[in-house]
């Protein structure tokens, strides 16, 4: 049997690589950390500052131009109602010319028997509107015939 009373640990060897390699990897992590925060800690700051300038630029440029919005009002006012009534003019207009044309291309598919979308909804209705005018028809002409006859 193997004596256990001389045992010693291994000093040095796989242990010592291993420790080196994790402290190595824990100084990598943290110069990555530092390097994170470092780039962030820019990125931020300039933000903030760009921020900071265009806050600055739209305060004083209001300032300026307030008076003129008081000043030019009875003009302005009307001239954007104006310009808003175009605008959703020719937005309608140009919706209703595709939504006309969307239509247009539909029914040329359903009469070339392309069979569009939705046709045989449309065959269905139009098969119940032919039945029902023909109930209609058969009801009315036997009233027609019975009042007639009585």
């Amino acid at each position: 049997m193997a004596e256990t009373g001389n045992y010693q640990p291994l000093r040095g060897g796989y242990n010592n690589q291993l420790y080196n390699s994790t402290a190595q990897q824990q100084s990598s992590a943290k110069s990555t950390q530092l390097a994170k925060a470092a780039t962030a800690i820019t990125a931020g700051g300039s933000l903030l500052i760009l921020s900071a300038l265009v806050t600055t630029g739209t305060v004083i440029g209001l300032t300026i131009v307030t008076p003129l919005f008081v000043i030019f009002s009875p003009v302005l006012v009307p001239t954007v109602i104006t310009v808003a009534l175009l605008t959703l003019g020719f937005l309608a207009s140009g919706g209703f010319g595709v939504a006309a044309i969307t239509v247009l291309a539909w029914i040329y598919k359903y009469v070339t028997g392309n069979h569009p979308p939705g046709a045989d909804q449309l065959d269905t209705a139009r098969h119940r509107l032919i039945n029902k005018a023909r109930e209609l028809k058969d009801y009315s002409q036997q009233q027609i015939s019975g009042a007639q006859s009585s």
